[in-house]
């Protein structure tokens, strides 16, 4: 049946990008030492430093109610208070720069937090990291407050943007205007002339990292916000840390049982990274499990019949429509925002952006038939958010501190004829998004500082049970990781629970049975079977 343009559909008011983008600010996250170890704790910190780590773990945050420039760059509105009053408190801690030298100099983090309701009862606080690496826990926290409600009984939630992240001593790199046409470039070169740009564009980037963010380059990464974590724990004067991380939060979780497996108190890893796959794995999982969300989406559609917006009578053909419809973008792009346009770039960002949850189907739906009659302003929108980019054109540093943390944690770098050799496989795996995913593991190849290792350590002999949830339908972080992560644990350690369901991350996917499970651990101990399967 050859694929055909349905008429536009007046059954429901046009949404526009604006409010898209609004309804989808969350969607753009989408990943210390306490006495210098002692007790099994792999802290690697030195006698020299014992001095300067207790000054700096007797520092007491002066938390204030957040404002404006507190709560958010570029004078966003300070967060909205919780149901029942409560208001959202910010505050700064200072952190070492250099672990190996504690009595150096410091960076500032940023942290947040919403006290518990029932003080009697307060088991400490629960610190979350939503992800990226990159995203900010000052944004974050008080946008999903809500559905911590039933936690916030017996916890403060706190959250922080992590070093060279957002409010706190953050990476800087390129300026808006260049910001616009770096993330504009053909991200799929498909002659030598394009790959030649593309890798002068991430050159470009990379050396503007460096001069605006030299100092802090080499310490931004994993393991030092794992240090932070134990520090900031003392902090709140918790004896352990409680822990709900999601997406890179689970392997920013890991790593710190493994650091400190003895200060371990609860913890929930959700949207779980393999914790023992390369760059190469990860991507092609990603590559795989994006596919298998957008077959999800045009399945969904298929079923919906005249409801949906898109040609085609099976998942095929509107996966077909699809890829047509990037084609023509590679070639032609259409008119987006202003005097901004659609680039197939900038589409394959907001399909991206939007299969991050069920919840935003609607949007690419609509967005992939709008730019099909030539307006790309929606998809455009839904691309900004996964770059950070906000209406009045300013980005926030979710990329830049992405990028930095990412290249600073892995050694592996990959030339164009690396890159090339590898499409094949890339399209093998995924039609639709191969190509992308296969070019974005350039991006530390030119990178100032040297990566660390090839993947994240994170056994950790001597913990308690940690929760490690799984969603078969995460198409960024792939169900598999879940089960290698509870692995990579250890016996007795990794608890696996899986949530049949899609989108990225479980607990915030309104599944019943899946906060019964995770609230009856983290409130009240009770540690769920490992297999436990929900819904």
């Amino acid at each position: 049946m050859p694929i055909t343009r349905p008429a536009r559909r007046t059954t429901a008011p046009r949404r526009t990008a604006r409010r898209c983008a609004a309804a989808l600010a969350v969607a753009a996250l989408l990943a210390g030492v306490a006495g210098c170890g002692g007790d099994g704790d792999r802290d690697g910190g030195g006698g020299t430093g014992r001095d300067a780590m207790r000054d700096l773990a007797a520092q007491k945050p002066a938390w204030k109610p957040c404002t404006p420039s507190s709560g958010a760059k570029g004078g966003a509105s300070p967060p909205s208070p919780l149901p029942d009053g409560t208001r959202w408190e910010c505050a700064f801690m200072d952190v070492p720069l250099d672990y190996a030298d504690p009595g150096g100099d410091t960076v500032e983090l940023a942290l947040i937090r919403a006290r518990a309701r029932d003080r009697a009862k307060r088991i400490g606080s629960l610190v979350f990291n939503f992800g990226g690496p990159g995203g900010s826990g000052i944004t974050a926290l008080p946008s999903l407050g809500g559905e911590y409600e039933a936690l916030r009984g017996r916890y403060d939630l706190v959250s922080f943007d992590p070093r060279g992240v957002g409010l706190s001593d953050g990476v800087e790199c390129l300026d808006r205007r260049e910001l616009d046409a770096f993330f504009a470039q053909d991200a799929t070169p498909d002659t030598a002339a394009e790959e030649k740009a593309l890798h002068g564009g991430l050159g470009k980037y990379a050396a503007a990292c460096e001069e605006n963010s030299g100092r802090m380059l080499p310490h931004v990464g994993t393991e030092n916000a794992a240090r932070d974590m134990d520090l900031l724990r003392q902090v709140l004067g918790d004896a352990k840390l409680y822990y709900f991380g999601i997406s890179y939060g689970t392997e920013l979780g890991g790593v710190y049982a493994h650091l400190f497996p003895r200060r371990v108190g609860r913890a929930v890893l959700d949207a779980v990274v393999d914790p023992g796959g390369t760059v190469e794995q990860g991507a092609l999982g990603q590559a795989a499990g994006f596919q298998l969300a957008l077959g999800n989406f045009a399945a969904d559609c298929v079923r919906r019949g005249d409801r949906c917006a898109l040609p085609g009578s099976t998942p095929q053909e509107i996966e077909r429509f699809v890829t047509d419809l990037l084609a023509r973008l590679d070639k032609r792009p259409v008119q987006g925002i202003g005097d901004r346009e659609l680039t197939q770039t900038h589409a394959l960002g907001g399909i991206l952006q939007a299969l991050y949850s069920k919840k935003y189907w609607q949007y690419l739906e609509q967005g992939l038939d709008e730019a099909d009659g030539g307006d790309g302003a929606l998809l455009l929108a839904l691309s900004d958010l996964m770059n950070g980019r906000d209406e009045n054109g300013d980005y926030n540093n979710l990329r830049a501190a992405n990028a930095a943390i990412n290249c600073v944690d892995d050694r592996r770098r990959f030339t164009v004829e690396q890159i090339r050799a590898k499409l094949p496989e890339f399209r093998r795996v995924s039609p639709v998004f191969g190509d992308a995913l296969a070019w974005e593991m350039l991006g530390c190849g030119q990178w100032p500082v040297a990566g660390r290792s090839d993947h994240p350590e994170v056994s950790a002999p001597g913990a308690p049970p940690i929760l490690v949830v799984g969603t078969t339908g995460d198409p960024a972080t792939p169900f598999a990781g879940a089960a290698a992560m509870a692995s990579a644990l250890g016996k007795g350690v990794g608890v696996e629970v899986t949530y049949r369901g899609e989108g990225h991350g479980a607990y915030n996917g309104g599944d019943a049975c899946v906060r019964r499970v995770v609230n009856a651990y983290l409130l009240d101990g009770r540690v769920p079977a490992s297999g436990t399967v929900c819904p």
